[in-house]
């Protein structure tokens, strides 16, 4: 069961990891402009993003899309 998904770069990489790296990596501000969601918009919290990513599947692959490409620089 130690190689569940080899392929996938983010088996292991938890939402909150995610979200922490592009938040220091861009901010809040640059962060609500690159994925339009009104968490990272209005009045932004890690708390409040996740509760809202881990309930929407299209703005959560957003991040996910956001964090391996910006990962890749």
């Amino acid at each position: 069961m130690d190689k569940e998904q080899p392929n996938n770069p983010l088996h292991g990489i938890k939402l909150v990891e995610m979200l922490e790296f592009l938040v220091n990596y861009y901010g809040w501000d640059i962060l609500g402009e690159k994925i339009r969601i009104n968490s990272f918009n209005s009045n932004p919290s890690i708390k409040s993003s996740l509760t809202f990513l881990r309930k929407t599947p299209w703005a959560r692959e957003k991040v996910e899309q956001l964090y391996l490409k910006t990962k890749q620089k």
